[in-house]
């Protein structure tokens, strides 16, 4: 690693580290989410490649620190927070709101010092420039609690714990806001290779939403469907390890 910054320890969580490995993979949350959801993937992964799941602001031990509710000034940060893993390739995995956070951050990345990442994998989101008037953040905690269970993504043990619930919500309302208040800047196309991932029948996003992913780089783009709704990479885990492996390592896997 190229060395700390003072607030690398608080964003970014290793659960499996791998000081030698060829690859770095950070993975950012979705809304509401938080770094042990890609406890899975970290631990899946061959040695080759060392996960890095951040962490965002307001949610378990990080619960005391206001969630951050602005997307841009959160990639701001995740991206002071990568920068000194960026001695290895890196590459960003984000899914829902991540997958929008992984996209500005990959352009600070680029712009900063010219760090281009070793791909971007956008899950369960749409391009940055494809709009979508949304106001979850605005329900009352009912209405967010019916959003939650209706995409099925947040532990069934919290939806059931009414106190860890309440708890918890105001986080999850940060993150929906910071999401639904988002407004994509032009700018000239990333450089690094973007894979678009979804669920055949997820509610968020449209197949043509995410096949415009490939307007935001020069590089190369691929598209792939999988069955499922908004969280169908709960399913489909060695599906998409297997993607990411042959996305970062080629030849090398096997």
């Amino acid at each position: 690693m190229t060395g700390q910054n003072e607030d690398n320890g608080l964003w970014i969580r290793r659960f499996n580290p791998r000081d030698d490995a060829g690859f770095r993979l950070a993975c950012l949350p979705h809304a509401g989410g938080s770094a042990p959801f890609y406890f899975p993937m970290a631990n899946a992964l061959p040695e080759d490649v060392d996960v890095l799941a951040v962490q965002y602001p307001g949610r378990q031990d990080r619960r005391t620190e206001p969630a951050v509710t602005d997307l841009q000034t959160l990639a701001d940060r995740v991206a002071t927070a990568l920068e000194p893993w960026t001695d290895r390739p890196l590459a960003l995995f984000g899914h829902s709101m991540g997958a929008t956070l992984a996209f500005e951050v990959a352009r600070r990345l680029e712009s900063r010092n010219g760090t281009v990442p070793a791909a971007l994998f956008a899950s369960g989101r749409r391009a940055p420039s494809r709009h979508r008037h949304e106001t979850v953040h605005l329900r009352d905690d009912d209405g967010i609690i019916a959003e939650l269970k209706q995409l099925s993504g947040t532990n069934p043990q919290v939806l059931g714990d009414e106190e860890l619930l309440r708890m918890v919500l105001p986080a999850i309302r940060a993150d929906y806001r910071a999401a639904e208040t988002y407004t994509y800047e032009p700018c000239a196309p990333l450089h690094c290779p973007v894979v678009g991932l979804t669920g055949d029948d997820d509610p968020k996003v449209t197949l043509d939403e995410v096949r415009a992913w490939g307007e935001h780089t020069e590089g190369p783009f691929d598209f792939q469907v999988f069955p499922g709704g908004h969280f169908y990479l709960a399913d489909h885990q060695s599906d998409i390890i297997a993607l990411v492996l042959d996305r970062l390592l080629g030849d090398r896997v096997g």
